[in-house]
């Protein structure tokens, strides 16, 4: 039997689950999410907040690594674990784990930094992202929806960057990596952002020195990359910024949620 589902799904680097929890929680009951993504964690699986989320009505499906990387999906019901780990990119850490629910998965991805251009983290950075494309064009069944979620560390487009002429070919915003966005692009997702908004200026992420927040200098780094069939059930995509800022006294991360609202998937 097939329904249709109304689902508000979101991508959150968390930047430190442990030092973050309050201030994720806070946001989980003012935005009421079906589905996230996290990223970040810097906590080993069994360290992870299952307890406490549960409280706040989220099963959640983790890989997690100590101090650094770390993964999750959220779910408000139970969902299956389907992939933890990109297989061939055990070195690059917890990066990547994928859930299937009511017919569809959502993957939440951490992709490395990369550092520099010229470091050996950069290479890295784009062989996980040339993994990732691989792993996609093996195993996922095109006729399936899925949603991809989470903390890309590529600046895909200019308008994706505060500055792009002064930071072209600098980390980021290099031809490399917004190459390896492309091929994921081609494998039939789309970039739901900036498919309803093309000339939009949206950031996701600040750094937290200089007043950059407050100068709006930032980078659209933070992305959800969806199946194509998705996309015209997407009603609104949207970053939080109201959830960029101190709550209660709990420091933000320096990025914020990035939100989609879909009026009607097809489920299972």
């Amino acid at each position: 039997m097939s329904y249709k589902w109304a689902v508000r799904l979101a991508t959150f680097n968390v930047n430190s689950i442990k030092a973050r929890l309050p201030y994720v929680l806070h946001w989980l009951g003012a935005r009421q999410p079906d589905v996230v993504c996290l990223q970040e964690l810097k906590v080993e699986s069994d360290k992870f907040p299952f307890e406490q989320l549960e409280q706040a009505g989220y099963y959640a499906q983790v890989h997690g690594q100590k101090r650094w990387n770390g993964v999750a999906v959220l779910t408000r019901e139970p969902a299956e674990l389907v992939q933890a780990g990109l297989p061939g990119s055990d070195a690059a850490g917890a990066r990547l784990v994928t859930v299937r629910l009511r017919g569809m998965t959502v993957t939440s991805v951490y992709v490395p930094n990369g550092k520099a251009v010229g470091h050996a983290d950069f290479e890295m950075k784009l062989d996980w992202l040339r993994a990732l494309a691989a792993h996609l064009r093996a195993n996922h069944d095109p006729a399936v929806p899925m949603v991809i979620g989470g903390d890309f560390n590529v600046v895909h487009r200019d308008a994706d960057s505060h500055d792009p002429d002064r930071l072209q070919g600098q980390i980021f915003h290099t031809a490399a990596e917004r190459a390896c966005i492309d091929a994921l692009l081609q494998l039939g997702l789309v970039d739901l952002y900036r498919a309803l908004h093309p000339e939009g200026r949206m950031f996701s992420w600040w750094d937290y020195r200089a007043g950059a927040f407050h100068k709006n200098l930032g980078l659209r780094i933070d992305l959800l990359l969806a199946s194509r069939a998705l996309l015209e059930r997407a009603e609104q995509v949207w970053t939080d910024r109201d959830y960029r800022k101190k709550k209660d006294g709990q420091t933000a991360s320096d990025h914020a949620p990035v939100v989609v609202d879909f009026d009607a998937i097809e489920g299972k």
